[in-house]
């Protein structure tokens, strides 16, 4: 379940991104007030943690990964 999470805090994070990049509009700080408001900087940490845990994804069994597909 906390991969899971962390995927979509980083799908989130990638989507903020490339609306950044191409059209210079940051999502995240539009809905929480800013690129320094305070809800926008948790959003923004959460996005970074979850980026860190992902690592972790590269150094998993596939096979255990495989697994727990098949069991949802």
């Amino acid at each position: 379940m906390l991969d899971r999470i962390a995927l979509f805090l980083l799908v989130v994070g990638g989507v903020n991104w490339g609306l950044v990049g191409l059209f210079e509009f940051d999502l995240v700080a539009f809905l929480f007030g800013g690129s320094t408001a305070v809800l926008s900087r948790i959003v923004y940490v959460l996005v970074a943690v979850s980026a860190i845990w992902c690592i972790s994804l590269f150094f998993k069994d596939s096979e255990l990964i495989e697994s727990r597909q098949h069991d949802l």
